[in-house]
């Protein structure tokens, strides 16, 4: 996801739609879009993204409608179900530069962990079923579904829509979102947003992802201990983390128009615009990227506009989503899903009629 994080230190990130940060805007969950912005081309024209959500004018109501919507608990969902092809292709080849996990094991140091851990602790609102029970929930509910220990989650005042994770060595990961990233989109999209961070821990992103986020942060610098071309394949793998995460998103979401509008929102979104913006629309648009860039011309342009960023861009990952919601894989993984909340299967074996429809 996209997203620009400040420090203290006015060290700025952009996190487009997850874990990682991004520098450039138009990398990641960001722009303003406002919260009840109309999800277009769903069989909702004309309806708000809190009304399409089930919420009447109460937040609460809001939250709650989306934390007992109709969605799968999917049993034993394994990591590499949600692990995109590049992801896998790109782990692979970063694990095996020569040097490369000694050249972040030494950028990991304890100064810069801990200097990332207190900046965020001491200055932001630690989420509890407490404090902001219903962001509480949201994040609950996404971890379940994801089968993922609940991590912390930290609401940080910042006027820049952004959310990281850091996963730091002997402590439990934190996930950090920014107030204005709340105030930006619906509850639905929200929790997309934990979703997809949820995806980094799910998927084991671990000290790739963390490196990431300091980097962005400016805690860490990694241009003078490497070459650019391990500088590339580092934002490559960066890149195609983020396609996987967007999957763990769809697969809390079970509706890739939720995921898409926030990439929408965020790619274009605000407060005067959010309620006119089309998922449908949005979709075209990606599927005419892809032909304009189809030419040797534009092949080698696209190359050029994404081989510095950490996310790809925000049309690229909804034509990826779109794809994967029309996958056998996605809907091998839904269908043997069963309703949220219901209890596990016993011994006692159900009908055929009752098992079908707990199928569906």
């Amino acid at each position: 996801m996209r997203m620009r994080m400040r420090m203290r230190m006015r060290m700025r990130v952009v996190l487009r739609g997850g874990g990682v940060v991004g520098r450039r805007r138009g990398e990641g969950w960001r722009r303003r879009s406002g919260r009840e912005g109309a999800v277009g081309g769903s069989g909702d024209e004309g309806v708000s993204t809190s009304e399409r959500d089930g919420g009447g004018k109460g937040e609460s109501s809001l939250f709650r409608t989306i934390g007992e919507r109709r969605v799968k608990h999917i049993p034993n969902l394994r990591e590499d179900e949600l692990r995109h092809p590049l992801d896998r292709q790109n782990t692979q080849l970063i694990s095996l530069l020569p040097g490369i996990e000694g050249v972040v094991k030494a950028m990991m140091s304890p100064m810069s962990e801990e200097i990332a851990l207190l900046e965020n602790i001491g200055t932001s609102v630690l989420v509890s079923k407490d404090q902001l029970p219903d962001i509480y929930r949201l994040l609950c509910d996404a971890a379940s579904l994801l089968q993922v220990e609940v991590p912390e989650l930290y609401i940080r005042q910042d006027p820049v829509p952004n959310a990281y994770t850091l996963a730091i060595k002997g402590r439990k990961p934190f996930i950090v979102m920014h107030t204005s990233l709340v105030d930006t989109l619906s509850p639905a999209e929200v929790q997309c947003v934990l979703a997809h961070e949820l995806g980094h821990l799910k998927c084991n992103h671990g000290i790739w992802l963390t490196t990431a986020n300091l980097l962005a942060l400016g805690a860490i610098s990694l241009l003078p201990m490497i070459s650019s071309s391990i500088q590339e394949q580092f934002l490559r793998w960066l890149r195609s983390a983020e396609l996987t995460c967007d999957r763990a998103a769809l697969v809390v979401a079970q509706d890739h128009k939720v995921v898409i509008s926030t990439l929408m929102k965020l790619a274009g979104g605000s407060p005067t615009l959010s309620s006119r913006l089309n998922v449908d629309a949005f979709i075209k648009q990606a599927k005419s990227y892809d032909e304009a860039t189809s030419s040797p011309l534009g092949w080698y342009l696209r190359n050029a506009q994404v081989s510095q960023l950490t996310h790809p861009l925000p049309v690229m990952r909804a034509r990826e989503i779109e794809e994967w919601s029309r996958s056998k894989e996605y809907k091998s993984i839904i269908k043997r899903g069963r309703k949220y909340g219901t209890p596990p299967e016993t011994t006692t074996q159900p009908n055929s009629s009752q098992a079908s429809m707990e199928a569906l």
